[in-house]
């Protein structure tokens, strides 16, 4: 089986250039027009494709927190009826498909339950992530599967034994991986890097990294450990009011990010030793032989 999976017009996996995935998510608190912003701003750090979420709140939302008070831009309401405030509806989806299609940028969606994989497949998205919260649910696994498109696993709050039993029911085709730590933001010793390896040696399919961290280095690093897709958050501005807003990327740190990405690439090699032709006027100035 081919280490390899289309999403969009890119290929992700080992030998093709690392997938750089900005996610909006909910950074865009219910307003279309900053999730606009936060599309150019992506287009413009050079990312390959923008991420949003789909919930169906009356599901997704616990019973026992639904009434739960809470301080919002809205006032102060239920979780439950934050939840509606923040999520999109079919006339924003519409506009955003339009306008990722203009400005020519691949989107999808993280989807995290069963009515809205009905709801997203309006739109012909390009993949489907299930996110770390929704991993262990084996009916939206199989009800995204079903649909044929590509799916992308995320294994935040999860053991090994209940990764691998998510890979079993949604098997290995046009399947991509990305290993996570759900803690937002996460701190350095909670990263677990090398959990990219694990995951590499175990499962032969695309391998990646989402990030929650303060920073860029550490997202870097997942490349060089054979991350072949990466995906951080996107926020206008880390100060805004949202949860995830502070483990978030602003738009020039997006740009750095695409741009320290594309060096790695380039400065990894193949691990085969060689002269360079630009080592050898040194080499005749310095080299001493026995």
């Amino acid at each position: 089986m081919a280490c390899e999976v289309k999403i969009g017009s890119q290929m992700v996996g080992d030998g093709h250039p690392t997938s750089v995935v900005a996610e909006v998510g909910i950074n865009h608190n219910g307003d279309v027009e900053i999730a606009k912003q936060l599309i150019l701003a992506a287009k413009h750090a050079g990312v390959d494709a923008v991420k949003f979420q789909k919930r169906t709140p009356e599901l997704c939302v616990p019973p026992e927190q639904r009434n739960q008070m809470r301080e919002t831009p809205w006032g102060y309401i239920t979780y439950l009826d934050y939840r509606y405030k923040t999520e999109f509806g079919e006339k924003e989806y519409a506009e955003i498909d339009r306008y990722c299609k203009e400005v020519g940028i691949t989107w999808f969606a993280s989807v995290w339950d069963e009515p809205s994989v009905d709801f997203m497949e309006k739109f012909n998205t390009a993949a489907y992530k299930i996110p770390s919260a929704s991993l262990t649910d084996h009916g939206l696994l199989k009800k995204c599967r079903a649909t044929g498109r590509p799916i992308i696993l995320s294994t935040g709050m999860s053991t090994i034994e209940q990764i691998r039993a998510s890979v079993a029911v949604v098997g290995l085709k046009d399947l991509v991986i990305t290993h996570a730590t759900s803690t937002y933001p996460c701190e350095p010793e909670e990263l677990n890097l090398l959990m990219i390896k694990t995951l590499r040696s175990e499962f032969p399919v695309p391998v990646g990294y989402s990030g929650h961290e303060v920073g860029l280095i550490p997202s870097v690093v997942a490349v060089s450990l054979g991350a072949c897709m990466v995906e951080r958050h996107i926020t206008l501005d880390r100060a805004m009011w949202g949860s995830d807003q502070a483990a978030s990327v602003e738009p020039g740190g997006f740009e750095r990010l695409v741009k320290y990405i594309r060096v790695t690439e380039q400065s990894l090699g193949d691990g085969v030793k060689r002269v360079y032709d630009s080592e050898l006027s040194s080499m005749k100035k310095l080299r001493r032989y026995n």
